[in-house]
């Protein structure tokens, strides 16, 4: 499978019960190094709030992910959490609960529903945007295959990163994973451009 799903943007969504409030910020995300940001910048906007519970995706068929209970009684929040992640069929996704306290415990099965109905209540507010696994390509050619370069650009969707055109010219762009084939099939004869493809020996 080379087609996934995330988020268009961020959304929000708010769950109550027995006066404790849960509030739920939903976020397309594309590293680690973005999610700490987002994180750090809600605890500062919500500094009095007892928990900031969070669960996150990152990545197509190896997915990397973390769920974090942040005080909460183990497995009650950031479980759920990234469970209504999985439901939606989402990746490269961050989800804050922030809880306030309203002064009735709720046990952990009122906990777990809760930070349950504040995720989903993000998540369907969201609209899904379509991500694709990739592969990068680098293609290096003389000036007089530049139109071959293009037309295989427009023709496989290519995504291009960079292009650098000095001495020789040279393109390093995206190609989704489930065209490679295709791709290596039809350059194969191309002898004067030279191909470089991510895992795969192309040249």
């Amino acid at each position: 499978m080379s087609e996934f799903y995330t988020i268009q943007k961020q959304t929000e969504g708010l769950y109550k019960e027995k006066g404790s409030k849960f509030l739920a910020f939903a976020y397309p995300v594309q590293s680690e190094d973005e999610i700490k940001i987002i994180q750090a910048d809600l605890r500062k906007q919500y500094y009095d709030a007892r928990h900031h519970c969070y669960a996150w995706t990152l990545g197509m068929d190896d997915q990397t992910w973390r769920a974090n209970d942040d005080g909460e009684p183990a497995h009650s929040a950031g479980d759920p959490i990234l469970g209504q992640i999985r439901s939606f069929e989402l990746t490269n996704v961050l989800v804050v609960v922030i809880r306030y306290f309203g002064g009735t415990k709720l046990g952990v099965g009122g906990l777990i529903n809760a930070y349950k109905e504040a995720t989903a209540s993000a998540l369907s507010k969201a609209r899904k945007a379509v991500i694709f696994e990739t592969r990068e390509v680098m293609m290096s050619f003389p000036y007089d295959m530049m139109s071959t370069a293009e037309k295989l650009i427009a023709d496989f969707e290519i995504a291009v990163l960079k292009r650098d055109f000095q001495l020789s010219c040279e393109i390093v762009g995206n190609l989704k994973k489930d065209r490679v084939d295709d791709f290596l099939e039809k350059t194969s004869d191309l002898y004067t451009m030279k191909f470089k493809i991510s895992g795969h020996d192309c040249e």
